[in-house]
Order: C-alpha cells, then sequence, then structure tokens
C-alpha cells in the first residue's frame, strides 16, 4: 500500500503547467462534494492528500498560492454555482453577469485557499507536522473570510457534517471552525503514508481516526442526554407559500400573494393538534410597504391569532415625506390588532444583490426588486414581542456567520431566520443554507425557526436536531412547538471563537516542536 501511495504521489507532485492546474482545481470540486447536500465525505481524503502532495512539486511561493488558489477556484465554482440560478430569474437583465458572478467570486474566494496553502508552505513544516498546519492554515483563513470584503461565511467546510446530528454536537464548544480544523486534518493525515516509512505515520492515520470517532461518540453520548423541552403556551404555524420568483413582485398579483399567505395562516390544524398561536411568514414575502399599508395591517391583524402575533418579512421605507428616502429588508411583528409590535431591519446586506458597493461608479443595477439599493439596519438585535420569549431575528444569509447571531447583552432564547431561497431553484444553495443555520443553533444552544418561501423551512432544536421541516419546492405550512433553549448557554456562545483558537495553538506548537518537523531553509525557494 505504502509503495503504492508513494508511487501515486510523486506523479502528483510531478504534475507541472496546465496539468498541475487542472489537478488542483480537480481536488477542489472533489472537495466540494463533501458539501451539502451530497454529503460525499470521503472525498475529502483525496480532495486534501493531493492538495499536498501538488504543493511538494512546488519550489517558489507563487507557484505553491497558484495551487491553493485553483484548488479554491475548483472548489467554489462547484460550490456555488447555484448564484447563477438567481441571475436567471429576470435573465433579459442579468444573464450576462453570470461569468463574473460565479467565476468571479470563485476567483476572488479561492485567494484564502491559495494563502492557506502558502502559510503551509513558508511554516516549514513537514510531514504530520504539515498535515496539522494545513488543518490550523485552513481553518484560519476560513474566518478571516468571513470578514473580508464584508464577509461571506458560506460553505465553511466543518458543514459537511450536518447529515450527522453527533457530529455537530463539538461546535457547541469549538464552533464550526472547530469542526471543519478536524475534518482537514483527518481527511489530510492519509498523505502521510506516502512521506515516511515505518509505524508513525501509521499510527497518526489511525489516532486522526480515532480523535474523530470519539468526537462522533461524545456527540452521541451528548444527544442521549438531551431533553425535547418546549416553550409552554407557544405553537407556531410557518406559511412556506413557494411562490416563484418571477411571478412575486409583479404588481398585479401583490394582493393575490398576500391573500394566499392569509387562507394559509387561517386554515384548520390537522386533526387532533392544537392551533397554532403564533404565525411566521418568509422574507419579503409581504411584496410592498406592509408598515404604511393600513388596509394590508388590517387583513393580517384577523388573521393573526388573538394573543399571538404574525411574523412577516417585507420591505420597509421611509415616511411620506421624509428625506433622503430610505429602503430596508425588514420583518415586522402584527398583532390581532393590525399593530406593529415589533420591527427588525436587515443590516448584513448581500453586495450587488441588495446594494451595489461604489454604485456611483459601477452602472449596474442591484439583482433585488426596485431601483433604491437597501439600507443597512443596526445589527443583531435582541426582539421581544408579544407571546414569544425574546428572539435574535435573522433575515436571509444573516444566519451564516458564526458568532454573530446575536446581539451583546440580554440573551435571545430562540433564533428566527426568514429567507427567500426560491432565487435558487431546486440547486444546492438552499441545502448549504439549511445546513449553515442548524450549525447557528448547536453553536448558540438555542432552537432556530426557519421560514423560506419555497423552502427549506423547518423548526430546529438547540443539538441543531431538525424537529419538523417542509420539503424544498413544496406549498405548505409547518404546525409545530417552539423548543426550549439550553438553560446555560453553550462555550461557544460565551466565549466565541476562543476555543477553536486555542486549539490551533496547541496544534501549531506541536507541529513546530516535533521531531523532523522543521525542514531546512533552503528547501523554500522564494
Amino acid at each position: 500500500m505504502s509503495d503504492f501511495l508513494v508511487a501515486l504521489k510523486g506523479r502528483v507532485a510531478g504534475l507541472s503547467g496546465w496539468r498541475r492546474r487542472a489537478a488542483a482545481a480537480g481536488f477542489g470540486v472533489l472537495a466540494a462534494a463533501a458539501l451539502p447536500p451530497l454529503h460525499l465525505v470521503v472525498l475529502l481524503v483525496p480532495a486534501f492528500m493531493g492538495l499536498l502532495w501538488l504543493t511538494e512539486g512546488t519550489r517558489r511561493w507563487s507557484t505553491t498560492f497558484a495551487v491553493g488558489w485553483w484548488f479554491g477556484f475548483g472548489h467554489f465554482v462547484a460550490g456555488l454555482y447555484w448564484i447563477a440560478f438567481a441571475l436567471l430569474v429576470e435573465a433579459d437583465k442579468f444573464a450576462w453577469m453570470i461569468p463574473f458572478a460565479v467565476f468571479g467570486l470563485a476567483a476572488i474566494m479561492a485567494v484564502f485557499p491559495g494563502l492557506s496553502v502558502l502559510a503551509t508552505r513558508i511554516s516549514r513544516t513537514r510531514n504530520i507536522a504539515r498535515v496539522l498546519t494545513i488543518g490550523v492554515a485552513w481553518t484560519a483563513f476560513e474566518w478571516l473570510r468571513g470578514w473580508a470584503f464584508t464577509g461571506f461565511s458560506w460553505n465553511l467546510i466543518g458543514t459537511v457534517w450536518t447529515f450527522s446530528d453527533a457530529m455537530l454536537q463539538v461546535a457547541a464548544a469549538a464552533g464550526v471552525l472547530g469542526l471543519g480544523l478536524l475534518t482537514v486534518i483527518v481527511a489530510a493525515m492519509p498523505a502521510v503514508l506516502a512521506d515516511e516509512n515505518g509505524r508513525r505515520p501509521i499510527a497518526a492515520v489511525a489516532l486522526a481516526g480515532l480523535v474523530l470517532a470519539a468526537v462522533w461518540g461524545a456527540g452521541a453520548a451528548r444527544l442521549a442526554t438531551a431533553a425535547d423541552d418546549v416553550v409552554g403556551g407557544v405553537r407556531l404555524r410557518l406559511v412556506q407559500a413557494n411562490i416563484p420568483q418571477e411571478l412575486k413582485w409583479r404588481p398585479g398579483l401583490r394582493r393575490h400573494h398576500l391573500e394566499q399567505q392569509l387562507r394559509m395562516s387561517v386554515a384548520d390544524p390537522a386533526p387532533g393538534q392544537a392551533p397554532p398561536t403564533h404565525v411566521i411568514w418568509g422574507e419579503t414575502m409581504v411584496p410592498f410597504a406592509l408598515a404604511n399599508d393600513a388596509k394590508a395591517l388590517e387583513l393580517i391583524g384577523r388573521a393573526t391569532p388573538p394573543g399571538g402575533v404574525t411574523i412577516a418579512g417585507a420591505p420597509r421605507i421611509t415616511a411620506p415625506g421624509e428625506k433622503p428616502y430610505r429602503v430596508w429588508n425588514s420583518l415586522h411583528a402584527v398583532d390581532h390588532g393590525g399593530r406593529v409590535v415589533g420591527t427588525y431591519d436587515k443590516a448584513h446586506l448581500v453586495p450587488f444583490g441588495e446594494y451595489v458597493p461604489f454604485s456611483r461608479f459601477l452602472p449596474i443595477a442591484k439583482v433585488t426588486q426596485g431601483g433604491t439599493g437597501f439600507s443597512a439596519g443596526a445589527g443583531p438585535t435582541t426582539l421581544s414581542v408579544p407571546g414569544l420569549p425574546p428572539v435574535s431575528p435573522l433575515i436571509c444569509y444573516e444566519v451564516i456567520f458564526p458568532g454573530r447571531v446575536t446581539a451583546p447583552g440580554t440573551r435571545p432564547r430562540w433564533l428566527l431566520n426568514l429567507t427567500n431561497d426560491s432565487w435558487f431553484g431546486r440547486s444546492s444553495g438552499p441545502y448549504q443554507h439549511l445546513a449553515a443555520a442548524r450549525l447557528r443553533a448547536v453553536e448558540e444552544g438555542l432552537p432556530l425557526v426557519r421560514v423560506a418561501n419555497s423552502g427549506i423551512s423547518a423548526i430546529i432544536d438547540p443539538y441543531g436536531r431538525t424537529v419538523a421541516s417542509l420539503e424544498l419546492g413544496r406549498q405548505g405550512v409547518i404546525d409545530g412547538d417552539l423548543p426550549a433553549a439550553l438553560v446555560q448557554p453553550t462555550p461557544f456562545a460565551r466565549l466565541g471563537n476562543v476555543v477553536f483558537m486555542l486549539l490551533s495553538i496547541a496544534l501549531i506548537l506541536v507541529a513546530l516542536l516535533m521531531p523532523a518537523g522543521i525542514l531546512a531553509p533552503n528547501d523554500i525557494k522564494h
């Protein structure tokens, strides 16, 4: 076996020119296949082994970076292809942007894998120490990716495990980055079987597998003692209207869409089920400025259970005569009397989707409806509405950012994510979005309710388990209880990424102090 791996490594490391670039991009595509919804996690092993071996065939730092960049380019094109679907909703206006959106975004995001591979090479570690270093570098640059260029924490490598509730539990302490750190190290460790002879590489691979098994076992044990408590007196109805995106904003259909959701809100529950106390609609599912429309508020109020609220996504605009004119992507809580009793404005906006950066110099329109770009809200908040525990509302992709889904101070008792993934059709996008949302529930120890126009709507408990869901592309409602939050905040909720950072520092120290962990200075060419 080792002879085969040594020969294979020699073939991979010996690639050059376009063959090296193609191989790197191909390994990146393999890594993308491990993401939701495919979850082909085993493919991470050849992906990261191949990435390490390709870098051994480079002598210049620029070439090393290029290997990582091409790996990232293949990875992000395969993982983010669904962005093209959003630009086909109004193909006559935006189809021309597809190459720039898909390949351009992938090219920018690929800088981070490129830098992680380069940092690994500069560290001068080798063998097992090099595997530990690539794990730390990869996830450190994933953290940076969540902040740079306004941040894009989509498809963090730890999300590959969202098919397994038990594997997710480590995120309650170390977050998705800690889970990703473990994942990269375990996937890359078999590369050492071709690096040296003897028992040490075999022991390292076995130990990596044991650590993975221990994480699963600890997660399973945590779930075995998990409570299934619910919030008393709260019965939620999630309305998944499944209105086609190309029809949603048509002026002649807006009242029809409102009436459709009103009918779904007041429909009788299934036999033997309690009626809802609170109703929730998806992102901008009221396709006009609800707070300024007294008639619409009255209609929603009539459909709202007494003592409860209907929470609905809707654009919010400045009051008549107020200047400057501004628009927000918002949600409103409307009570039985048709009064708005709570509002949240989305703070983390999608570049080019909800606003155009440098719009003074870029003569292009934003992809979402309307000629005015959205304004950003104040940021995470804890919202109190009648009959419900305090909630942290999150609109669309605000839910993908670890450690940034709750406001400082008063801890919410649940997370609410309104989104409209119908932009992305039947693609990987909605599954990836849901996976990220589930990880936020585990990290924070808070239940999460997700309402999506076309799916996937779901009620998720504080352990990341899906209590109820409605599949992609279906119209219907989910009636369910609101799971109770964990009594004590998780370590991640209290400390953020501190556990991940301490683990990363410890692994780097181990890598640097390992025997034969340092290469001679002349092994690296600038």
